[in-house]
């Protein structure tokens, strides 16, 4: 669904995503007409594939909670619909599920005809703000930092939970998915209202005055554009970069010292190197001991640990980074397991590989599949505790002793949120910023798989592997929501109007520093 996104994929999906390629099928858009026998089809499949294949079907909901969602799925596509609407259909049902992972996608010739569209979208970019949705670009005819009041006659803040389900987060979280809303406002709202020719606008300025403007729509580019503009770029961009651009840059990860008893260790991506084995994750481990090293010799007592912008990657970068955190033993996960032994539904499974390659494929899949998760149990099957995931790690010679501020954001996920949990759960971890889009206790991860449903061609994937990660039980901390920080820290309007962090500001007035 989401570009941006980056999940947390093991080795084991090498062979998996080895797999044939989507069928080609006729021309067809958005908003081209499905019948309701066809849309019934493909979501009674739908519902089948992810009873069938999704160990996290049930995590956050009850069984009669998922039926009642797809009653109202049932009795919604008893209506004309679209392409489009029944996507949409389809995707409050992902989206209610609970797994960052998931993801439902429009099929890729729909996404290229929507691409081309001419008008129909959102004049400019958005972001929430202390709990606003305000203007996010200059040379607009409303002023940087408007607060967005009505569109189209109705209310912002109802409007905004409609689009919740076209991004997907972790639990009930939606902190997160101001990170998908944030980019594509204008598309979201194209997806659910369709496309305008006009765009009538309620705003209020800084100085408290209501205004209203009409302004006509965009297209698809256009709207691209002006995020690539944004206002705040200069300051989230991280939010959006890729583990390359992060790694080109070297702003991947690194550290610096702010005074002589205070440093801050970042740690933006863990795509760094797919294994242990791997070059750039030996450098990584080579990074961290000189400048863990460094803190001992120089007697740092305070130390910022910044994974604000970490959106995930490989294993064991994270583990690797805790232990030299940590004052205790621990292991990646302290249960891990599948609801299958042979692959279901194999004929709509779709990847990026011929069909001739397909049988075998499907041999070596279910080979791994047997040998990592050979403990059946009440229909469920448990990965072997003497897999590297359940291998006991403890601190290493060179951890921190002293004091840690970790400091968290709805960008966090995946592999991000397990080793931000896994800190996080250390009592004498102070946590600072937002809730995380990844959740506190445990997720869907690892093992991705996509089917396609028969008729509309749309696609549907999740991520196999239901996991409960190694963290202390904490009072502050709910199940099915992220990292719930210590102090609740937003950016301002004045910061974000300046482009500057309000969330690092404070952390270091609280440890009593000089601002950063």
């Amino acid at each position: 669904m989401e570009p941006y996104k980056k999940n947390n994929f093991r080795s084991i999906t090498i062979t998996f995503f080895l797999l044939f390629s989507a069928t080609q099928f006729g021309q067809v858009t958005f908003d081209t007409p499905i019948s309701s026998e066809k849309a019934k089809a493909d979501l009674t499949l739908f519902k089948n594939l992810r009873e069938a294949a999704n160990s996290g079907v049930y995590k956050y909901r009850t069984k009669k909670e998922i039926d009642s969602s797809y009653d109202w799925a049932y009795a919604k596509i008893q209506e004309p619909n679209t392409i489009g609407s029944f996507f949409t259909v389809l995707c409050k049902i992902t989206d209610f599920e609970g797994s960052l992972h998931n993801a439902t996608q429009l099929p890729k010739e729909i996404n290229s005809a929507i691409r081309q569209e001419s008008s129909g979208y959102f004049p400019f970019s958005i972001k929430q703000i202390e709990g606003n949705y305000v203007c996010n670009n200059t040379d607009m005819k409303l002023p940087l930092g408007s607060i967005i009041l009505r569109i189209n006659d109705e209310d912002i803040k109802t409007i905004i939970p409609k689009l919740y389900a076209y991004y997907t987060t972790d639990g009930f979280n939606t902190s997160g998915k101001q990170i998908g809303l944030n980019v594509n406002f204008p598309l979201y709202y194209r997806y659910y209202y369709g496309k305008k020719d006009i765009f009538n606008i309620q705003y209020k300025t800084e100085d408290e005055t209501i205004k209203t403007i009409s302004l006509p729509s965009i297209s698809y580019k256009k709207f691209r554009e002006n995020f690539t503009v944004r206002h705040s770029k200069k300051f989230d961009y991280l939010n959006y970069a890729s583990s390359d651009n992060l790694k080109k840059s070297r702003k991947a990860y690194y550290s610096k010292h702010i005074n002589d008893s205070t440093a801050l260790f970042v740690v933006n991506t863990f795509s760094i190197g797919g294994n242990a084995k791997h070059p750039e994750h030996k450098a990584y481990v080579k990074f961290l001991d000189s400048i863990f090293r460094e803190f001992k010799t120089k007697s740092i007592k305070h130390l910022v640990v910044d994974v604000r912008y970490n959106g995930g990657g490989s294993d064991p970068n994270d583990l690797v980074t805790y232990s030299y955190l940590s004052k205790r033993k621990f292991q990646e996960n302290t249960e891990a397991w599948i609801s299958f032994r042979k692959i279901p539904y194999w004929n709509r499974i779709r990847g990026e590989i011929a069909w001739w390659k397909k049988p075998l494929a499907k041999i070596i899949f279910q080979k791994e599949l047997r040998k990592n998760f050979p403990l059946e149990k009440e229909g469920k099957y448990f990965q072997d505790e003497t897999s590297n995931d359940h291998k006991i790690w403890s601190p290493n010679k060179n951890a921190f002793k002293g004091n840690v501020y970790l400091l968290v954001g709805p960008r966090i996920a995946s592999a991000g949120s397990l080793f931000a949990s896994m800190l996080a759960s250390d009592s004498e971890t102070i946590t600072i910023g937002e809730e995380t889009m990844g959740a506190y206790y445990g997720h869907n991860g690892h093992t991705p798989i996509r089917y396609q449903l028969k008729h509309s061609k749309i696609k549907t994937a999740w991520s196999i592997v239901n996991l409960n990660q190694d963290v202390q039980k904490k009072t502050n901390q709910t199940l099915g929501h992220g990292i719930i920080p210590d102090y609740p820290v937003l950016q301002s309007y004045h910061d974000f109007k300046e482009n500057e962090d309000t969330v690092l500001r404070f952390t270091m007035k609280l440890i009593g520093g000089p601002e950063y």
